[in-house]
C-alpha cells in the first residue's frame, strides 16, 4: 500500500458508512396486474416489469430468481430487440419471444419499461400473448399515470 493510500485511509477511516439498499416499494396496480396474470395463465412460473435501463419495477418471481439480475438483463434484452427491430424493418419493438428447453421467457414492450413474462414448455404460447399484451399496456397506462402524480421542478 503506498503512504498516500494509508494517509488517505486513516483520513477516513470512520466516516465511511454502510448503507442497506432495499428494491424500491413496487406499484400496487402493476403488482396487482402480475398476480392477475399468473392467476390467468396457470403455465406462468414468473413475472417482472423493469425499467428500460434495467432498474426493477415489480416482480412476481420464483424466490431461486434473483429480481434485479432478471431486470438487468430483461432491459438488455428489451434493448438489444428495440434495435434488431429499427435496423431490419425501421419500426418499433413489441416483443420478443425466447424458447428455451426449460420454458419460454418472453419481453413485451411498455411503454418506458418492459413486461418479462416466464413460462414453463407446456404454455400455450397464443394464449400467453392474448393475456400478457393487454398487461403489457395497463402497466404502461398505470406507471404514465403514476408519472403524471409525481412532482416536477420547474426551476
Amino acid at each position: 500500500m503506498t503512504a498516500r493510500r494509508k494517509l488517505l485511509g486513516q483520513a477516513l477511516k470512520g466516516r465511511l458508512t454502510k448503507v442497506a439498499m432495499s428494491e424500491p416499494e413496487p406499484n400496487a396496480a402493476v403488482l396487482a396486474e402480475l398476480k392477475a396474470l399468473r392467476d390467468r395463465v396457470p403455465q406462468l412460473t414468473g413475472t417482472l416489469v423493469a425499467s428500460s435501463d434495467g432498474l426493477l419495477v415489480a416482480h412476481d418471481l420464483p424466490e431461486h430468481l434473483e429480481p434485479s439480475t432478471m431486470a438487468a438483463m430483461a432491459a438488455s434484452q428489451l434493448a438489444l430487440s428495440h434495435r434488431l427491430a429499427t435496423t431490419a424493418h425501421g419500426g418499433g419493438f413489441h416483443e420478443v419471444v425466447v424458447r428455451g428447453t426449460g420454458g419460454h421467457v418472453v419481453v413485451y414492450a411498455a411503454g418506458w419499461t418492459s413486461l418479462t413474462v416466464l413460462a414453463s414448455a407446456e404454455v400455450n404460447v397464443g394464449r400467453l400473448h392474448l393475456e400478457s399484451r393487454p398487461v403489457a399496456r395497463a402497466i404502461a397506462d398505470h406507471l404514465a399515470v403514476s408519472d403524471e402524480d409525481q412532482p416536477t421542478n420547474t426551476h
